[in-house]
Parts: C-alpha cells; structure tokens; sequence
C-alpha cells in the first residue's frame, strides 16, 4: 500500500514556524501562543517527523566552534565506482557535506578545517589516500555571503 501524501495546514505551519524562530519553545509555549492545547502541540510534532515533513535538530555555527577555513572541492573519478569514492570520503572528520552532482565533477565536498595550516594535512593525508581520485579543483570561500540550510518553504 502506497504512503498517504501528507498535507500541511495552518496550524502545522505555525507550529513549524515557531521551532523555526525558538527551537527550544516548549509545547506550552507554542500551544498559548496558537491557543491550542499542548497535548495537540506535541501530537502533530510527533506526526510531522513520522511523515518525514520536519526534522527538529541544533545546527552549529562554523566559527563559534573556531572552524576559519570554508572550502568546495570538486571530485573527477577514475578507475573506480563514484560512490564508492564518496563514501570514502564521508568518512573523512572534516567533510561535513557530499554531494553526487552532474557536469565536470562526479563528486562535491564541503570541507572545515580551523586554518589553513591544516590544507596541506588534509590534502596529503586525507584525500591523498581515497583511491580513484583524478583530479581535484579546489575552491575557498572568502566570505560567506549567505547560509541557509532551511530552504523548505512552510507558506
């Protein structure tokens, strides 16, 4: 049997959006602001993260945790299953994103590291010893501009 689409209405929306502005609100918190009983506050959390339509999690800000170095590394493959690559490199401490694009790449990463001290380390050591990789192009950020992990609109 095929799952039941799951609709999203108004109260659900607000519910989101309040985690969204304070994810420590408290049922209470959220019901009196919505006028809805905490009891239905805390059933309809639980039944938007049983249908996968919300994820309640902490997300960390790179430089509070002394990470100074954002950088993009663009992954050509050779001699061996891309996936298999990306897995090797999933594991590595300071990939903290991998992505399977399309175009000149096989692979994305998204590398921290605390300063560019540790690039060479990390390089060598880390991707120097995933086998299968060709080529690499590397890209630093300068500056970030935007980050917005919550691109799911709620409206």
């Amino acid at each position: 049997m095929a799952a039941e689409k799951y609709e999203l209405d108004d109260i659900d929306r607000q519910i989101i959006a309040a985690l969204k502005a304070d994810g420590r609100a408290t049922n209470q918190r959220i019901a009196r602001g919505l006028r809805i009983s905490p009891a239905t506050v805390g059933a309809r959390i639980r039944r938007l993260e049983n249908v996968n339509a919300m994820r309640v999690v902490a997300v960390t800000d790179f430089s509070a945790l002394g990470y100074k170095v954002l950088m993009a590394i663009g992954i050509e493959v050779q001699g061996r299953p891309a996936e298999e690559v990306a897995k090797e490199l999933a594991a590595i401490e300071e990939v903290f994103a991998v992505h399977m694009v399309t175009g000149a790449r096989d692979i994305e990463i998204l590398v921290a590291l605390h300063d560019l001290d540790e690039l060479e380390t990390f390089l060598v050591r880390d991707i120097g010893n995933v086998r299968g990789i060709r080529a690499l192009s590397t890209g630093i950020a300068a500056d970030i501009i935007k980050y917005d992990f919550d691109r799911a609109q709620i409206a």
